[in-house]
């Protein structure tokens, strides 16, 4: 075994790999951008150097001071997680180069199957069945355009060089394919660095479904089961669990034999996950989509079911080590479901989200594990992958293994950046989901059903009896209180009059409350009685947060917000739905656009979001240009209709427009991986 390993990632993975690194007694090193300098993985590995600014591009993704970081700790292999040069065969290589041991597969595995064309062609060469679909490599868009039309719609548009639905489009129309084509290559382009593309058969109602595999470098190959990956939004995981509910022995074993000839047929080594698309009214009809050539986000729940820690494995494999075990050894107890915790906003169409991690109460205890790379101060920016951290729960059964993690997600507690947690609880409630009855499209046929409708109106009160709160005057040191300092609402002459406390949560109307009656605030928490009915809150500073849910609730001046801001919001006014960067700005000052037609282009934690006219008319404002780093709500644009641009034009004096246009204006937002997003609600801007 290695005396030190490097881990070349960051966050809730790396810490998972330290903590196997520590069981074995191997010395660890951590690496860091500047915006990780106080990060837990830093804190938890034994040494930490860091490798450059917060951009990805000059500190995670730099090979060269990766390794330099390695000669400098005496590191003798390097660990890469997942994500960033997981899947590189480049770094691979130079690890290589360099004397240092790549815990994971041989660089021509990784360049082999991270070329899904290829990898299709290599896959069907040893008997695994594989999506219909284009063949070649470098298509044109016009030849894509073809084989999508000779496959017939809807289709599937890929990336050849990545995964984890960063690019991918679905596209039902012949008419969006060009535009489909292009936003796909520029979002491979993004994510990859290649922005080769593939087209393949759509299958409706899909179940996706992996075998995870594990071979070493004598020639033995195993699969440890499958798990259900179907619980999507957006092509990208939320929930998985092993083993499936929809496969029989005889499936299973079909599968997992199939996975393992994909394994042999690119000469793997180390851990690795065969993914399948699977019809769900008839599971035998499988079909190979790719191999991911690393340690999967959802390992734990294998880990779970089958005994073993994958990540010691992948260690033992690296260090020369054969498996120890045969096929027949594999034995599958009991159930594990896991949920991620991404830092994203469910009721604003999964748009990312940030801020600093004011309170955090992670779930623990029997049945229950939790993966993370989170400590309370944690700054959560748009700078890296939402994902934060992962929830998992083993049972005796499946049954046992859900409500072990709803109940976990109703005790997590993440207050100062607004999560998916109270998301997912519910969605592991819904009918569909206890019965097993899953498909990849489960989640955004539901999702709305699945989104509180408003903020429910004990977490005004909560939020009033905070404030209340914080009026109280303090005691001197005799312990008197002047009564003339205590808000009581006492007046003389008339009957008390309790405080009016406006407040205002992003994205809703402003609200006035008073705080109810026998409210108590202690610390951390806060208990109110609305209706009869008692409700404790946690709470930090302006958040409060219950059942895995979070609520960021602002004070409100209306008086200040009629007298300033008013000209620049409404419904002509585009602003950032959420913290990124601006890549691409199609218009200028004075353009004439279309209702929908895109303007710009935000990406944030590997998203982008195309920001549209939100009606016909004029560009009379344009805040950004490329490159620019925007702020939530921060304006990007104003378009002015067409007759009020006309109106104004022919007046000497006098706005444009009117200035309190009203409500929210709406914005499209396309997550890298659909071509469906619907339109998502932007706060006022005021």
């Amino acid at each position: 075994m290695f005396d030190t390993v490097l881990v070349a990632n960051r966050g809730e993975i790396a810490v998972r790999v330290i903590r196997t690194l520590r069981a074995l007694g191997v010395r660890s090193v951590a690496v860091f951008s500047d915006a990780d300098a106080d990060a837990r993985h830093v804190r938890e590995a034994d040494t930490a150097v860091r490798i450059g600014p917060p951009a990805a591009t000059e500190s995670y993704l730099r090979t060269d001071r990766l390794l330099a970081a390695a000669g400098r700790t005496g590191a003798r292999a390097v660990h890469p997680g997942y994500g960033f040069l997981a899947e590189n065969a480049a770094f691979a290589e130079a690890c290589e180069a360099a004397g240092l041991v790549f815990v994971g597969p041989p660089a021509s595995a990784i360049a082999l199957m991270g070329d899904k064309i290829r990898a299709k062609e290599t896959v069907r060469a040893a008997g695994v069945p594989v999506v219909p679909g284009s063949s070649g490599s470098g298509l044109s868009d016009a030849e894509l355009a073809a084989a999508a039309r000779e496959i017939g719609m809807p289709v599937l548009l890929k990336p050849s060089a990545g995964g984890g639905g960063k690019g991918m489009r679905l596209v039902r129309s012949e008419a969006a394919l060009a535009d489909e084509i292009a936003a796909a290559r520029r979002e491979a382009r993004a994510s990859f660095g290649d922005d080769t593309l593939l087209v393949e058969r759509w299958i409706d109602r899909p179940r996706h479904i992996e075998i995870q595999v594990l071979a070493d470098g004598h020639g033995n190959v195993v699969h440890l089961g499958e798990r259900e990956c179907s619980l999507q939004r957006r092509h990208q995981k939320i929930i998985e669990e092993a083993p499936s509910v929809l496969l029989d022995e005889a499936t299973r074993a079909a599968m997992g034999e199939a996975a393992v000839q994909a394994a042999r047929s690119c000469g793997y080594r180390g851990a690795g996950t065969v993914e399948f698309i699977v019809p769900g009214g008839d599971p035998a009809a499988y079909y190979f989509m790719e191999m991911n050539t690393r340690l999967q986000v959802e390992h734990p729940v294998t880990e779970l079911i089958t005994g073993l820690d994958l990540v010691e494995w992948q260690l033992r494999v690296a260090a020369g080590e054969p498996l120890p075990f045969g096929q027949d050894d594999i034995t599958l107890t009991g159930h594990a479901v896991e949920a991620r915790i991404c830092a994203e906003e469910p009721a604003r169409g999964f748009l990312p989200s940030g801020g600093a991690v004011l309170a955090l109460r992670e779930p623990a205890g029997d049945g229950v594990r939790t993966d993370s790379g989170l400590s309370t101060g944690t700054e959560v920016s748009s700078l890296y992958d939402p994902m934060l951290a992962k929830v998992i729960a083993y049972g005796p059964d499946r049954p046992a293994a859900l409500r072990r993690l709803r109940a976990a997600l109703a005790g997590t507690v993440t207050l100062g950046v607004p999560t998916n947690a109270g998301f997912l609880r519910r969605l592991l409630a819904h009918p569909e989901v206890v019965s097993g009855d899953l498909d990849t499209g489960l989640v955004e046929r539901e999702a709305d059903a699945l989104v509180p409708d408003g903020v429910p109106e004990e977490v005004y009160a909560a939020a009033a009896a905070v404030r209340e709160a914080a009026l109280a005057p303090v005691p001197d040191a005799g312990g008197w209180t002047d009564p003339f300092s205590v808000p009581g609402g006492w007046r003389l002459g008339g009957p008390a009059v309790p405080p009016v406390h406006w407040l205002r949560v992003p994205g809703r109307e402003p609200v006035a409350r008073t705080a109810p009656a026998g409210a108590r605030v202690a610390g951390g928490s806060v208990t109110v009685t609305v209706d009869g009915v008692t409700h404790t809150f946690h709470r930090a500073g302006d958040w409060l947060g219950r059942d895995g849910d979070s609520w960021h609730v602002r004070d409100h001046d209306p008086v200040a917000a009629s007298l300033s801001g008013a000209a620049r919001s409404g419904a002509d006014t585009l602003a950032a739905p959420m913290p990124g960067t601006v890549t691409v700005v199609k218009v200028a000052v004075g353009d004439e656009v279309a209702a929908g037609q895109s303007l710009l282009v935000v990406e944030a934690m590997k998203m982008e979001h195309v920001i549209s006219a939100p009606h016909a008319g004029t560009v009379t404002e344009l805040e950004v240009t490329p490159g620019t780093t925007v702020a939530m709500d921060q304006v990007l644009a104003v378009v002015v209709p067409a007759e009020e641009a006309a109106q104004g034009a022919g007046e000497s004096t006098g706005p444009a427009k009117d200035q309190d246009s009203g409500g929210p204006t709406e914005a499209s937002s396309t997550e890298a991986g659909s071509a469906d997003a619907g339109p998502v609600r932007l706060e006022d801007a005021r």
